[in-house]
């Protein structure tokens, strides 16, 4: 089992360019702390020097695709440097390098015991070297070094973390988005096909009523059941188009919007309620995404209308404001009071709202009836 993914070529190359470098500044930093006379007496270069300093340069080039063993390169490759009496030099920095790297790439329950071991292991050539002639001076260089070693550590660990609460937050992200993404298609279609449903099941049943006694009435009224059929039919392809790929090149189209809310009236007048559009204010060239929550909000209230209000008439109200598309829509039927059953058309049209920073509101009308209101942005351009 691999304990990293691959990593790409590009990354290869910079690890490998790192590694020369750490080698060169490894291999001047080394002589120069051997010329120099002010620190502790130590064993003098030789080749085994730099075999160490470029085994360590080696676990520096190898810190991504084998972060354990990186560390425990670097870990033998300085033990064994500072155990031989070499001077402290840039070699210790192999080991902050691939301690970052190895708690930044595993989990804590690995990269903890590693940097424990690591710890141990090195605190043995740290003791031997120290003077315990002057023991708090020894203990301080062994608490220091311990210290700056968690350093790491803790650094690694915590870039660790925050890179998995980013990919976990973007993952969330992605989640809700594909959940709201379901959500609108489910209200599109509930839309689309609810509504033509119900004017189909309102018009058979008068179909079925009269097919006796007026064979001209029922031919007009299958007719009538013909054109609802194929218009949400029509919508419903346009709703569904919408999920394509950016590069398909098959029309589209458009989502309804209220442009379309005369031809809607007159299917719901057809059907034995007198519905009246009433339209105050300017009109503003709204958003497409307000502009299509607005009609579907008004069609889920007038197909409601036809289900359960048991009403005569309807009046949709349309008033513009500079910021504000305000809609009402109301009925003189049985009200709330009744049979009335709203179920999951009233919670798509306050989410249909909600959506474009709107709000919606339903209940009796003070005359009676029932009343729903919604309002909804309108920063669009006059």
């Amino acid at each position: 089992m691999q304990e990293t993914a691959r990593p790409r070529v590009p990354t290869l190359v910079a690890d490998a360019i790192l590694a020369v470098l750490v080698t060169a500044f490894m291999v001047a930093g080394t002589i120069g702390a051997s010329s120099n006379d002010e620190l502790p007496a130590h064993e003098p270069l030789g080749p085994l020097t730099f075999v160490l300093v470029g085994v360590a340069a080696i676990a520096v080039l190898l810190r991504r695709t084998r972060p354990l063993l990186a560390l425990g390169i670097a870990v033998v490759a300085v033990t064994a440097y500072l155990l031989v009496g070499y001077t402290y030099g840039p070699i210790l920095f192999s080991i902050a390098i691939t301690t970052y790297s190895m708690a930044s790439l595993l989990p804590i329950s690995r990269s903890l015991p590693a940097w424990g071991i690591t710890a141990a292991s090195l605190t043995i050539p740290f003791a031997a070297d120290s003077d315990w002639d002057n023991p708090l001076s020894a203990l301080a260089q062994l608490t220091a070094w311990l210290s700056w070693s968690l350093t790491v550590w803790a650094i690694g660990t915590a870039v660790r973390v925050a890179r998995r609460s980013a990919t976990r937050s973007r993952a969330e992200l992605v989640r809700e988005q594909t959940y709201q993404e379901r959500l609108r298609t489910a209200q599109d279609v509930h839309d689309t096909v609810g509504h033509g449903l119900a004017a189909i099941s309102m018009q058979a049943g008068v179909a079925l009523h009269v097919m006796d006694r007026s064979p001209a009435r029922t031919k007009e009224i299958l007719e009538t059941i013909r054109q609802s059929s194929q218009e949400a039919l029509d919508e419903l392809r346009a709703t569904l188009a919408t999920f394509r790929s950016p590069d398909d090149d098959t029309d589209r189209s458009p989502l309804p919007g209220l442009d379309r809310l005369d031809a809607l009236v007159q299917r719901i007048s057809g059907k034995g309620i007198h519905v009246e559009v009433v339209r105050t204010g300017e009109p503003t060239r709204l958003l497409a995404s307000v502009d299509q929550a607005a009609f579907r909000i008004v069609q889920e209230s007038l197909t409601n209308v036809l289900r359960h209000a048991n009403a005569a008439t309807a009046t949709v109200a349309v008033h513009y404001e500079p910021l504000e598309l305000t809609l009402s829509i109301s009925d003189n039927g049985r009200g709330p009071n009744g049979s009335v059953v709203v179920g999951q058309g009233l919670a798509g049209m306050r989410a249909r709202a909600g959506a474009v920073g709107g709000s919606l509101h339903a209940g009796p009308g003070p005359a009676g009836g029932f009343v729903v209101r919604a309002s909804l942005p309108a920063a669009g351009q006059r």
